[in-house]
Formats: structure tokens, C-alpha cells, sequence
């Protein structure tokens, strides 16, 4: 073998820029974090990493400029890697513009946070970008072990504490799982590649039970991180206890980055095999929607309840998924960018609501929030009707497209309980809408002003939803261009 093939060019470089600039904003900011000392603020590291996202994120079109695989074939740069990133980024700049003001609030502002963060998200990069298994395990642990961390950032608050714990536990377990998959499958092709992975398993010469036994071990590992049943426990509690930024960042941006890789991976080196693993997503993709939404609701605590909705939400992904097709791909990679900006944009409206301590976060707690802070309540409202599915809202056209794909596919079945499933959501959300419309405030207490951040994100999430609920082909056209990768 030529050794030249490891020494990356500027072409490999540039194929993987926006996860070099993540992790060489991340490492600045841990020599800044030193260098400002312990009783300085560090909101203005707050901003750097701002600044490192948004530069990450103007770096997606060069990367995208240069497609093609990288470093001996481990990293691919196409629309779909591109498309995971640029989700990935924005959830991880909401997450940003809403943590400086929390973190002030509750007295935990360090650096330590923000980097985490942008570690994270560079893990969260690797993965959508990922051609390789071994790839994909070190941006899975990369973008996990600091979610850990974020999850239980509040050292002193129990709730975060043990959300982590059970976050770290959970999650090793669903890796284990996932790297014995990888293992067992380099066993029976001898390769790690996807796409070798792929042709090796096209000729038939592999024994068929190992190859479904590895598939499904790797199923279970990334059935855990996009929070579906029975793989979902987890996620209830964790969304609860973390700081409520991450609670939304959990929500969205990993789960994104776990769909890319998923759908690259089941796509791509499975393929000969989806006859086999339908019927399988089938019923998880109908188990995650019933679970998420009957459980949801029965919970008092907005946080709670919408840890279980974002795992209806999953639901709704793998219903797309089960479609194995070009136009099921694209719905999923719309619903996943819809999903992102509703979702965080109702965590945004919930980080400022709670308070320090987060001692307001029951449902009680929104009575009478219209008429107290009525640009707020706008806001959210926005952001609810779009996870229910109204008209005019991207979430709408997210769940059209999706079970379009779906009777296309003649899923006729699954297609109608998800429709039940989304009449069922918009009873907990509604639950919301009218505390907060419906009811006069608990308090007469002049409410606290919405910081910067917190505006700026909810607005760009509003504006991002009904943008979309009217001019889909913004995104969807995209989607629809970048879709046949897998094939």
C-alpha cells in the first residue's frame, strides 16, 4: 500500500473544515478558559463559540465545494453529510445564544460549557459525514462522553446529576452494543467501509445469520441514541434533569446526527438486507409513536412531556426510514430540520420561563403567560402548533411528506396509526396553548425581560417554521437533490 494515501492533502482538509474549526475553536477556548482565571465572567467566551459555529458553518459550502471522500476514504463530503452538518450547527448556535443568559442566571457561567459543546457538535459532524464504522464509533463517542457531561453540567442540582448517570450508563450499554455489531461484521466481510461493506454482501458468500445478527446488534445501539422503543427510557429523564439548553440541544441535534448515520449505514451497507429489517422498523417506528405520545400525555412537567414527544418525533423519522427509498430519505431529512427548529425554539421559550433553579416548569406554570409576556407566548404557541402538525406550519408539511413516502410505499397501515398518533399529540400541546391563553397568571409578579439570546432564537425559529410552512421547496428540494446517495 502506497503511503502517500495517508498523508491528508488540502482537499481532505477541506472536506473536513467545519469539524477542524469545532475542535480548534474548542481547544482555544480551554487556553482562554485558563487565562481569564476563576473570578472573571466568562460570558465572552460565550460569544467565541458563537463566533467558531457560525465560522463552522459558513465552512459547510466549501466543504461541500469539494465533494468526495477523505483520509483513505473514512470521511465523505456530499449534500447529505452537508445537510447533517448545517442542522447539527444550528441547533448547536441555539444552544449557545440560550446558554450564556442561563448560565449567568444560575451562577455556573465557564468555559468549560461552551467547549463541550463544540466538541460535540464536531462529533456530531463526524458522524454525518462518516464512510467508515470505525469512523462513525469515535464521532459517536466524541459527540456521547461530552453529552454526558452537559447533561450533569449543574453539579449541584440532583436532578442533573442523576439524569447524566443515567444518560452515561444507558448510553455505554447502547455502545457496546453498536461496537459489537461493528465487530462481528468485519468478521463476516472483512471490511469497515461502508460501501465495501456493501459489495462484499452483495455476492451472497457471507453466512446470512451473521450478517442480520450484526445488523441488528448496531440496530439496538442506534435505536437507543434516536430515542426509539423500547430503547427510549432514557430519554424522559435525562430531557427533565439536564439545564433546559441542553435539553433541547439533546433533542435535536444528536438524534439528527444519529438519523444521518443510521440512514447511511442501513441504506448503504444493508441494502440487500431491507426485505429483512422492514417488518423490524415497522414495528418500532409504530412502538416509539405510541409510546412517545400516550405517555406524554399524562406529564405535568413541560420538560418531561416533551422528552416523550420527541420520541414520537423519532417515531414519525422512522416511519420514512422504513420506506427505504429516495423520496422516504428526503422526507426524513426535511422532518429532521423542521424538527429542529420547533423543537428548540419551544426549549428556548422554556430555558427563560423556568427561572433560576427551574422551579417553573409544570404546565401551571405557563397559566396566564399571554397576557404577561405576550410576544413570548406568540412565540411558543408557534412552536406547538408546528410539533402538532397545523397548517401553514413546517410541521405540517414534515408528517405531508412523510406519510406520503409512506403510502407510496404502501405502508397503508402504519401511515393511518401515524396520523392517529399525530391527533393524539395535539391534545398535549393544545394543553399548553390554552394554560397559557385559557387561564389568569398564578402570580402578579412583573415577569422577568427575555434575554437577547433567548429572542433572537425563538424568532429565528418562528420565522424559520412558518417560512417553511408555506415554502417547503426551500429545504425539500434539497433533500429531494441529495436523497439518492444511498443508492
Amino acid at each position: 500500500m502506497n503511503p502517500a494515501a495517508f498523508y491528508p492533502t488540502s482537499t481532505d482538509v477541506l472536506r473536513f473544515l467545519p469539524e477542524l474549526i469545532l475542535t480548534i475553536g474548542g481547544v482555544v477556548l480551554l487556553v482562554l478558559e485558563a487565562l481569564t482565571g476563576d473570578h472573571k465572567d466568562k460570558s465572552s467566551l460565550g460569544y467565541v463559540s458563537i463566533g467558531v459555529v457560525l465560522a463552522a458553518m459558513f465552512a459547510v459550502p466549501v466543504a461541500l465545494a469539494n465533494p468526495g471522500v477523505s483520509f483513505n476514504g473514512m470521511i465523505i463530503s456530499d449534500g447529505f453529510a452537508a445537510f447533517f452538518r448545517m442542522v447539527t450547527l444550528l441547533v448547536g448556535l441555539f444552544t449557545l445564544l440560550c446558554s450564556t443568559s442561563y448560565l449567568s442566571r444560575e451562577k455556573s457561567n465557564s468555559g468549560e460549557f461552551y467547549l463541550l459543546v463544540l466538541f460535540s457538535l464536531a462529533g456530531q459532524g463526524i458522524m454525518a459525514s462518516s464512510n467508515e464504522l470505525i469512523m462513525v464509533f469515535l464521532g459517536l463517542e466524541i459527540a456521547s462522553i461530552s453529552s454526558y457531561v452537559l447533561a450533569g453540567f449543574l453539579r449541584e442540582d440532583k436532578r442533573g446529576t442523576e439524569a447524566a448517570l443515567k444518560y452515561f450508563l444507558l448510553g455505554s450499554f447502547a455502545t457496546a452494543f453498536f461496537l459489537y455489531g461493528i465487530s462481528w461484521i468485519y468478521g463476516v466481510t472483512g471490511a469497515t467501509n461502508l460501501s465495501a461493506i456493501r459489495d462484499a454482501l452483495a455476492k451472497g458468500t457471507e453466512a446470512p445469520s451473521m450478517v442480520v445478527a450484526a445488523a441488528a446488534l448496531m440496530l439496538v445501539g442506534l435505536a437507543f441514541k434516536v430515542s426509539a422503543a423500547p430503547f427510549q427510557v432514557w430519554a424522559p429523564d435525562v430531557y427533565q434533569g439536564a439545564p433546559a439548553p441542553i435539553s433541547g440541544f439533546l433533542s435535536a441535534g444528536p438524534k439528527a446526527a444519529a438519523f444521518a448515520i443510521f440512514i447511511r449505514i442501513f441504506q448503504t451497507s444493508f441494502d440487500s438486507l431491507s426485505s429483512r429489517y422492514e417488518p423490524i422498523l415497522w414495528v418500532l417506528a409504530l412502538a416509539t409513536m405510541f409510546v412517545g405520545n400516550f405517555s406524554a400525555l399524562w406529564q405535568s412537567n413541560v420538560k418531561r412531556m416533551l422528552g416523550y414527544s420527541s420520541i414520537a418525533h423519532a417515531g414519525y423519522v422512522l416511519v420514512a426510514v422504513t420506506t427505504h427509498s429516495n423520496v422516504g430519505t428526503a422526507g426524513a431529512m426535511f422532518y429532521l430540520a423542521s424538527y429542529a427548529l420547533m423543537n428548540y425554539g419551544a426549549f428556548a421559550a422554556i430555558t427563560h420561563i423556568a427561572g433560576r433553579g427551574e422551579k417553573h416548569v409544570s404546565i401551571d406554570d405557563l397559566k396566564g403567560l399571554a397576557s404577561k409576556q405576550p410576544v413570548l407566548a406568540a412565540l411558543l404557541t408557534v412552536c406547538l402548533l408546528s410539533l402538532t402538525g397545523v397548517p401553514l406550519t413546517v410541521g405540517f408539511f414534515g408528517k405531508f411528506y412523510i406519510f406520503k413516502a409512506a403510502i407510496d410505499h404502501h405502508l397503508y397501515w402504519l401511515s393511518a396509526l401515524g396520523l392517529l398518533n399525530s391527533a393524539v399529540a395535539a391534545y398535549y400541546y393544545l394543553r399548553v396553548i390554552s394554560a397559557m391563553y385559557m387561564y389568569e397568571p398564578k402570580t402578579t409578579e412583573h415577569p422577568e425581560p427575555v434575554p437577547a439570546g433567548i429572542q433572537l432564537t425563538m424568532w429565528c425559529s418562528a420565522a424559520g417554521i412558518l417560512t417553511l410552512g408555506v415554502f417547503p421547496g426551500l429545504v425539500l428540494d434539497y433533500a429531494n437533490r441529495f436523497a439518492t446517495f444511498v443508492k
